[in-house]
């Protein structure tokens, strides 16, 4: 029998334990369908206090001492609470131990020692894998994902003699990991990576960068973001080096985790129910127009967004298409947080819009469950998307997706003028073409057998992380048996 391929996992978070972002969803989910299919799969993450908690039967592995600037840098075992997940936690108190966002401070600035704190995390990714941390298990493969865990592949790549293969997984371009250039002497590593075919970037360090050139193999959760990213437009100044890898960057489309997202077994919502059972979808709708003080109006559109108020997520455009939206009769509930900017608008708009619009500031897990259940609609009308999962829960749940044709809304909505379309799809990013697409949503909804059709096509897609799983295990295959050395090193 083979021996099953051992990949250890590199991220910053993970769901539910610590979660800013898709991010720590994916972290959660992909590595747990990994090892169902025959996977010895590990994560690595830093102590914060949260996930320290979370560790069940943690044990000492190796007492790394000073480095980085922490005096006492431990590394531990133990399992993650719920998943069950083999997990390493860094307890570095000095670099980790602080309440609130692993990168911000309260005052809302990025904390001024992110490098050590990131770079400590792909550091002991590199020892784990050259067998000098936890010689019980050796991973074949380490796979980094996004900037925080971006610096395991130069530190593997600088150590020849490390047998396991990297892949960086990038998540979101456009957080990038920058720090000055003065920084250089704590990383540790050679002076001559310090160089534009390095880590050097106009001036500063760059995390991602470390990732997209000294990854033996590159992933983004996407093919239509894969293809963007290596255009000017996407490519957040980065192109040159992702199209300088060619055929080494692939794009795999994320899953969702479909025990949790699953309207039949929910039980944050009013009422469960499947393609089969639509009154469930109903009374959840009727729940959370009560829940929100939304007028109970059956006949309306019922348009929800789960997202982080930022331009990039396109929330400037819901704005600028309120007006339109609301003569059209479309009732609007938005949970998130972000731009104080977009904050101060929406909550301006709920106020100017009583029984109409309805914003929750802040993120709740249960709540994100009962608007998307509740609503008919779900909104994505952002510039850019690497994946996205907020269109899929959308489908999973039968709430269909309004989004922009960029990255992973491109691969996941067919526009429901086309045959399997599954929910509405728009082009341009200005506030008109979202409420043209927004337009034609109401239409449909207005003809039941159409609406109804289009609800049993999105919930009928197969969104689980059973076929990611499988082509990430291939690709690590692939990877293994091709790499002759590594790019960068």
């Amino acid at each position: 029998m083979a021996t099953p391929t051992r990949v250890l996992h590199v991220a910053a978070e993970v769901f539910p334990v610590v979660k800013t972002g898709g991010l720590a969803d994916v972290v959660a989910a992909l590595p747990v369908a990994q090892a169902q299919q025959g996977a010895d799969t590990r994560l690595l993450l830093p102590g914060y206090p949260a996930v320290l908690e979370s560790l069940d039967g943690a044990r000492g592995i190796i007492d790394i001492g000073a480095c980085f600037g922490a005096l006492r840098v431990r590394l531990l075992l133990g399992r993650l609470s719920g998943s069950r997940l083999p997990a390493y936690v860094i307890e570095a108190p000095y670099l980790y131990r602080r309440e609130g966002s692993p990168y911000q401070g309260p005052d809302g600035e990025e904390w001024p020692d992110n490098l050590q704190r990131f770079a400590l995390l792909g550091w002991v990714a590199a020892h784990l894998a050259a067998g000098d941390a936890d010689p019980a298990w050796v991973p074949d493969i380490v796979h980094a994902h996004d900037w925080h865990a971006a610096m395991a592949c130069p530190y593997v790549a600088e150590h020849p003699p490390t047998p396991a293969a990297t892949v960086f997984t990038v998540h979101n371009l456009a957080y990038q990991g920058l720090f000055p250039m003065h920084d250089w002497a704590l990383l540790g590593l050679a002076s001559r990576l310090l160089a534009p075919s390095g880590l050097e970037y106009h001036g500063q360090l760059s995390f991602m960068k470390a990732g997209l050139k000294f990854a033996d193999r590159i992933t983004t959760v996407s093919p239509t973001y894969a293809r963007e990213i290596a255009t000017p437009e996407f490519g957040c100044g980065l192109d040159g080096v992702i199209r300088g890898r060619g055929a080494q960057v692939l794009g795999i489309l994320n899953g969702i985790d479909d025990a949790v997202w699953n309207p039949a077994t929910d039980d944050a919502i009013a009422e469960r129910y499947d393609a089969e059972r639509w009154q469930g979808k109903l009374a959840c709708r009727r729940a959370l127009q009560q829940e929100l003080g939304l007028d109970q109006d059956d006949g309306a559109l019922i348009l929800t967004v789960v997202s982080r108020l930022t331009a990039q997520k396109g929330l400037d455009l819901v704005l600028g298409a309120l007006p339109d939206l609301l003569a059209q009769g479309v009732q609007l509930a938005v949970q998130g947080t972000g731009d104080p900017a977009l904050e101060a608008a929406f909550a301006i708009a709920q106020r100017s819009h009583p029984g109409r619009v309805q914003v929750c500031i802040g993120y709740d897990e249960a709540r994100a469950h009962r608007l998307i259940a509740g609503a008919d609609a779900i909104a994505v009308p952002s510039r850019f998307e690497p994946c996205g999962l907020t269109q899929m829960y959308g489908l999973r749940y039968g709430t269909l997706p309004v989004v922009r044709r960029v990255g992973g809304l491109a691969d996941t909505v067919t526009d429901v003028r086309q045959p399997g379309g599954t929910g509405f799809v728009f082009d341009e990013a200005t506030p008109a073409a979202l409420a043209a697409c927004v337009a034609r949503a109401v239409a449909t909804k207005r003809d039941p057998a159409a609406w109804h059709a289009a609800m049993a096509r999105a919930m009928a897609q197969p969104l689980s992380w059973g076929g990611p799983a499988r082509e990430y295990l291939a690709l690590y295959e692939e990877v293994r048996a091709g790499r002759g050395g590594r790019a960068g090193g």
